[in-house]
């Protein structure tokens, strides 16, 4: 079975699953397992992993609106290097410091491929859950889309010192508890807007309307899909149709996902002024329709289409 079958599959059994983190008597906790293989390109310097492995914990604990506290990373690698060793925690530290929080250890153990397990923790009072998304409510998504694909290419291209400064993201903890204040459910985008846009309606029981010109795409991903990079695969300008969905520049920014940006459901009164307050850019997607409505975009079916670990 895939990620998403086995995690249906326990959350028959288990309470916390389902969300981005669980919430226990206030504290967030939430855990990731990243493998060099299929999550760090070659050319990824240990700095990098350091900082994009706990900063996807960091994520989920900004996606349920939480205020973020401690890291931990269990690190597993074929042979234990001191400059590697030494970068790895830099960058765990650093992006711990983006947010607020504080990397405070973890593990060490040998392994045949480098691997890292991150743990992070926060807190909060009223979290945000999947569930809450009510038609009539906007939906809306933080940052732009595509950075990540736009860092495979660069990867790809040998351009490591440009792959590397987009594979760094700052978590958006600071972002997540002003939603909190509004939203009425949220999640970050780690496995691409369309998926995140089925597990919301999915969770709520509801629908969604999205306007294909309102998805804010990264600059950085344009011009790779403008210069025919290779690395843009079958998504490149010559690609063809897949699934519905007829712009391939489109088609790679709501579906490659690890963009870890939040998608967040918000009464449309709310808009303005959190918009005005955050950090970032908050853009408006389209909103909430009842279930029987589907997720669409333009009108068309959205393919539940995305990253899944597995299967």
């Amino acid at each position: 079975m895939d990620e998403r079958a086995a995690l249906a599959m326990l959350a028959e059994t288990l309470e916390h699953v389902g969300d981005d983190a669980a919430v226990v008597d206030g504290l967030v906790i939430t855990t990731d397992m990243l493998h060099e293989r299929t999550d760090f390109p070659v050319g990824t310097t240990r700095y990098t992993a350091g900082w994009r492995s706990v900063g996807a914990s960091l994520s989920d604990v900004a996606a349920m609106g939480a205020d973020a506290r401690a890291a931990v990373a269990a690190y597993a690698a074929p042979d234990f290097d001191s400059e590697e060793l030494g970068a790895f925690v830099s960058g765990a530290r650093d992006v711990c410091q983006a947010v607020g929080a504080d990397y405070v250890g973890g593990d060490l153990d040998t392994h045949e491929e480098f691997t890292v397990a991150t743990t992070a923790i926060g807190d909060v009072d009223d979290p945000v859950w999947r569930s809450g998304a009510t038609p009539g409510n906007l939906v809306c998504v933080t940052g732009s889309l595509g950075r990540s694909a736009a860092a495979l290419e660069r990867f790809a291209a040998g351009d490591l010192e440009r792959a590397n400064a987009l594979f760094r993201f700052e978590p958006r903890v600071a972002t997540g508890r002003r939603l909190a204040l509004e939203a009425t459910a949220m999640m970050d985008s780690s496995d691409g807007l369309a998926r995140s846009l089925h597990q919301l309606a999915e969770a709520a029981g509801c629908g969604f309307a999205i306007d294909a010109d309102a998805v804010p795409i990264d600059p950085a991903l344009e011009s790779a899909l403008e210069n025919g990079d290779p690395a843009m695969g079958e998504t490149g300008p010559e690609a063809t149709t897949k699934d519905g969905v007829d712009d391939p520049l489109l088609e790679r920014a709501i579906t490659f996902g690890e963009d870890f940006e939040l998608v967040c459901a918000l009464p449309p009164r709310a808009f303005d002024e959190l918009a005005a307050a955050l950090e970032c850019q908050l853009t408006v997607l389209g909103d909430v329709r009842e279930a029987d409505h589907g997720v669409t975009i333009d009108g068309d079916h959205l393919p539940d289409r995305g990253y899944t670990h597995g299967g």
